[in-house]
């Protein structure tokens, strides 16, 4: 992983959330944004879940990554949350090659995705412990007015089902 990362509403650091950033400067951790709630709600109503399970999904926690042009992100899962509430993934500035993969393994099947700034990516259900990461950041793709002049931020919310 070579992203540099900033939390809302819980602190991520490698296999455990906290409300402090303990392992960087200690500082409590901003709160989640109600604006992020909703976005998270309606990119689940707009993928296709009903109204009952896009009103439910409250997410608490978002991790902003940022990628430099030369920046990777490993296959992985994302298992550290007690819920398996589905994941909403936003892209801001440079595109980049986002691989999908299987559940069991970080091998194939996999599928390599284009990913757009402003692309929402939800995976939840069956996919929701699906293996990804970013093979490839494709520099100087980023549309004027995102707010990036080089680079690419990802946003994932996530619901951890922690308490406090």
């Amino acid at each position: 992983m070579s992203v540099r990362t900033v939390c809302l509403g819980w602190h991520w650091q490698p296999y455990k959330y906290t409300r402090e950033a303990t392992d960087v400067n200690g500082a409590r951790v901003l709160p989640f944004p109600d604006w992020m709630v909703r976005l998270g709600r309606r990119a689940l109503r707009e993928s296709g879940y009903t109204d009952a399970e896009a009103a439910a999904y409250t997410p608490d926690t978002a991790l902003a990554n940022y990628y430099d042009e030369n920046a990777r992100m490993g296959m992985h899962q994302d298992k550290d949350e007690r819920s398996l509430a589905p994941i909403v993934s936003l892209s801001i500035g440079d595109e980049c090659t986002f691989r999908f993969g299987n559940t069991e393994n970080r091998n194939k099947p996999y599928t390599d995705l284009r990913l757009r700034s402003g692309d929402l990516f939800v995976f939840g259900s069956a996919s929701r412990l699906a293996y990804h990461g970013v093979t490839r950041v494709h520099p100087l793709t980023a549309p004027n007015g995102c707010g990036l002049g080089t680079g690419r931020i990802n946003i994932t919310m996530r619901m951890t089902g922690l308490q406090g």
